[in-house]
């Protein structure tokens, strides 16, 4: 019995260990450890790492990237990277849907395509171009969308910036649930190509935020495009029926 005990102490052990061992930051990502999400999401895809997908829970949110065979769990707090760790590469894979690595890709550029559609709308409509300004609605807009305290002390470009960072937020929340993805990988491309044209703004900026089955193999989906919504009846198989104001 004294041997088994000490089998089952050994074993325990050496399961400890490893998981200890893969939790720990990949040496090539510690100096991320602390960085600002919106600014190190684009240091993450330049050393070859690539958006599998997003869960959230309270004021933390966690998202997987893979690069190879390996997989990272980014644990993300007050738009900060709190924690970055090596998990079972199982965790990249969970929840893959038909087109899944294509939604990733999409998902992992629209922080980018979103800040200079929303950037260059804003400075089109109230014509600020200078770059104290552009640099304090892209340090709101990226707060928001990862989950930063607002800064009341702040400028009002900061404070435009946090409120297109806020829509932004949403509309990527919505996309991601199992409810709009259910919609074929076809129909939403289509859709966010069209509405992506019909609010006259960079190809990503547009994304589905709500579904439904409109009959006859189409779908209704209501479209976000930072703040602003369209209606886009579309078929299985990506041909768009209309798009109207919403």
């Amino acid at each position: 019995m004294s041997m088994m005990k000490s089998s089952i102490a050994a074993l325990a052990a050496a399961s400890l260990a490893a998981s200890a061992a893969q939790a720990q930051t990949p040496p090539d990502l510690r100096d991320l450890v602390g960085a600002r999400g919106g600014q190190a999401e684009g240091e993450l895809q330049r050393r070859g790492y690539e958006f599998v997908r997003t869960q959230e829970g309270g004021a933390t949110k966690w998202s997987y990237w893979r690069r190879g065979g390996d997989c990272v769990q980014i644990s993300t707090a007050d738009g900060r990277y709190a924690a970055i760790d090596r998990v079972d590469r199982g965790q990249c894979d969970a929840g893959s849907h038909g087109g899944g690595n294509a939604a990733a890709a999409v998902l992992a550029g629209a922080a980018v395509i979103g800040l200079a559609a929303a950037l260059a709308h804003h400075n089109r409509n109230h014509d600020e171009r200078d770059e104290q300004h552009d640099g304090d609605y892209s340090r709101g807009y990226q707060d928001a969308l990862y989950g930063a305290t607002y800064d009341r002390n702040d400028s009002e470009a900061y404070h435009d910036g946090y409120l297109a960072g806020e829509a932004e937020r949403s509309n990527r929340r919505a996309s991601n649930t199992d409810h709009v993805r259910r919609a074929p990988w076809a129909a939403q491309q289509a859709c966010s190509s069209r509405a992506d044209d019909f609010q006259n703004r960079p190809r990503g900026s547009s994304t589905p935020i709500s579904v439904r089955e409109a009959g006859g193999g189409d779908w209704r989906m209501v479209m976000g495009t930072g703040s602003y919504r369209s209606v886009c009846v579309v078929s299985d198989d990506g041909r768009v029926r209309s798009i109207d104001p919403y």
